[in-house]
């Protein structure tokens, strides 16, 4: 037909190239780019949650007398940890807390803080995936991850009797500490740190009603909490009973004890023999049961009248007590 040249029903072609894609267009790579991670690390793999669903089925009994290394399990803890943010992630690649991988969303701005989470986690052979937001926005249950987040594996508890093993092991007396009802896990992270540097074997903690090793935990740990090892229990009362059995004296801190830390390490065979030392929650103090179970409840003087010390402070300082009488 006159005017147009084309045949009816056949395919008009244009010289215009295809519009580039998301393919098509420059990919800005994710720099320091980490091996992939396996399967169970991957939250939206079916492989993850059926290692999730295993960890599930753990035994809960709880832990009445000494068991054989051979027949103890290390718990795990209840979940993964999501920490969402870039400072936030920064500063748990840079404090040393485990990560299983780093997540950042696709298209997010590079700057600094992106570029050296990538380095430190590419030095630290940590996983670096790349998600749509929308993906992260469901990782994090919604939290302002600024483009980055990172997912902090569950901490792998021990058993309390793997501390009275560790002192054997060293051939020193046992100093334990047992935590209760502490819920702040900046709290936990103090003790840890304390524990650590003033030559304690091990933290204990309930597995329920109590802080857990968290990423804050560690992040305040400075750590310490790679060092020492941090158990939990399911009954803290028979725990106690049990570090008893084992000749243990365990002593808790309370501000109407009947024995003063003075006196405390004053006594040797108390400060240098096998001590267990409780620490209560600020303001409450220890519970009722656990206060009965001590064989002694410790004051710790104060110059003022000042109602209680946070139960961080009140470890470091019975435990610099305990650590200079043993010396």
């Amino acid at each position: 037909m006159p005017g147009n040249s084309q045949r009816k029903g056949s395919i008009r072609k244009s010289s215009k190239k295809p519009a580039a894609g998301s393919g098509g267009r420059v990919k800005r790579g994710i720099e320091g780019k980490g091996p992939t991670p396996k399967a169970t690390d991957r939250p939206y793999h079916k492989a993850h949650k059926a290692h999730k669903a295993a960890h599930a089925k753990r035994d809960g009994a709880g832990q009445g007398g000494r068991s054989s290394s051979g027949n103890r399990q290390r718990r795990k803890g209840s979940d993964s940890e999501w920490v969402a943010g870039r400072n936030s992630v920064l500063e748990a690649l840079r404090e040393g807390i485990p990560v299983n991988a780093v997540y950042v969303a696709e298209g997010a701005e590079r700057d600094g803080r992106l570029r050296e989470a990538f380095k430190l986690a590419q030095d630290k052979g940590v996983s670096l995936l790349e998600v749509s937001k929308g993906e992260l926005d469901r990782l994090t249950s919604g939290a302002i991850h600024q483009g980055l987040a990172a997912r902090i594996p569950p901490y792998s508890y021990a058993h309390p009797d793997d501390l009275l093993d560790l002192a054997d092991q060293n051939r020193e007396k046992p100093l334990i500490v047992v935590l209760d009802s502490i819920t702040d896990p900046r709290n936990l992270g103090a003790v840890v740190r304390s524990a650590s540097g003033f030559g304690a074997h091990g933290v204990v903690i309930p597995e329920r009603r109590a802080a857990g090793m968290t990423a804050s935990a560690w992040k305040t740990s400075a750590g310490a909490a790679a060092r020492i090892p941090v158990a939990q229990t399911v009954n803290l009362v028979r725990q106690l009973k049990a570090f008893q059995d084992e000749g243990c004296m365990v002593v808790g801190l309370a501000a109407d004890g009947d024995l003063s830390l003075p006196d405390l390490v004053a006594d040797a065979d108390l400060a240098r023999g096998p001590l267990v030392v409780v620490v209560g929650a600020e303001g409450g103090g220890l519970s009722r049961l656990v206060s009965e179970t001590c064989d002694h409840l410790v004051s710790i003087p104060m110059a003022t009248t000042l109602e209680s010390l946070n139960a961080g402070v009140a470890a470091s300082v019975c435990l610099y007590a305990i650590n200079q009488a043993r010396s």
